[in-house]
């Protein structure tokens, strides 16, 4: 998908003039689902931290460098005020909202017993509550604007970003693991409730994607190899395919898929110890 040319991936995928929100992209999955969207013609709100301007303004450069259109936000997403301003400066901006993609996330794991609350709170807080908050700033944007012009579609799309680990556990990483399997829930009961009102939610569940939050498992040659043998597919994620998948979502070609998730893993979820029999 990533190698068709803007008109091409405007014309597949409808997006052109849609407002997309992506909070955490500034690097990583949200960039390259920032820089999709913005090919595809979506006008795309680059949430970032304070400290991450420079390169949020970057992907905003990038995005209107391919003739689209983008503005830099800055907000924590565990922080009910912040997003909420962050809602306002995109409505002011761009006049309503359509796509929100909730990828803002982090690790801090631990062993279990020496996890501090501190590092529990805080994975729980931009993870899962991150993501609370910023659908709900969405789906309040979504029930008050007019659907948007043209053919018939959702009145608003949103992808949470998940991970493989809210169906593998994780040792080491109970609050991530937790955080992401309530991310994957709060998609599917958002899905059921608001279905009626035309607001499609999904997620999206990464496996191993070549990012830097995962560097150590994929820097060194040895590390790459012992992580290829928990994918059957055989190689590491790049942040494109994640960034593909989202695009499919909040676009019309999955009108009709709602409370689902995506698995972007190459078969890690496939359980690749039992390969030969077990």
């Amino acid at each position: 998908m990533s190698a068709l040319p803007a008109t091409a991936l405007r014309e597949v995928f409808g997006l052109s003039h849609a407002v997309a929100l992506i909070t955490g992209a500034a690097s990583g999955l949200g960039r390259a689902c920032a820089l999709l969207l913005g090919q595809a013609g979506a006008y795309v709100a680059v949430n970032h931290l304070p400290g991450s301007a420079a390169a949020a303004a970057a992907v905003c450069r990038d995005i209107e460098a391919a003739g689209g259109q983008a503005m830099a936000v800055a907000a924590d997403v565990s922080q009910q005020e912040e997003v909420e301003a962050m809602l306002r400066q995109v409505v002011d901006r761009f006049g309503r909202l359509d796509i929100l993609v909730a990828n803002a996330g982090i690790e801090n794991g631990a062993p279990f017993q020496d996890m501090t609350l501190q590092q529990w709170q805080q994975v729980i807080d931009v993870n899962l509550t991150g993501s609370f908050l910023c659908a709900r700033a969405a789906i309040r944007q979504f029930l008050r604007q007019p659907p948007q012009p043209g053919p018939p579609r959702a009145n608003g799309r949103i992808v949470c970003m998940s991970s493989v680990h809210q169906i593998i556990p994780w040792a080491f990483q109970a609050n991530y693991a937790t955080s992401k399997a309530g991310v994957a829930m709060l998609a599917r009961t958002l899905a059921q409730e608001f279905g009626p009102q035309r607001i499609r939610v999904n997620a999206v569940a990464p496996g191993a994607i070549r990012t830097d939050i995962n560097r150590p498992v994929w820097e060194t040659q040895a590390a790459l190899e012992e992580l290829l043998t928990l994918i059957p597919y055989g190689r590491i994620g790049e942040p494109r395919d994640v960034a593909q998948a989202v695009l499919f979502l909040v676009s019309d070609l999955s009108d009709y898929v709602t409370g689902a998730t995506l698995y972007v893993g190459g078969g890690m979820t496939d359980y690749a110890a039992f390969r030969g029999a077990g």
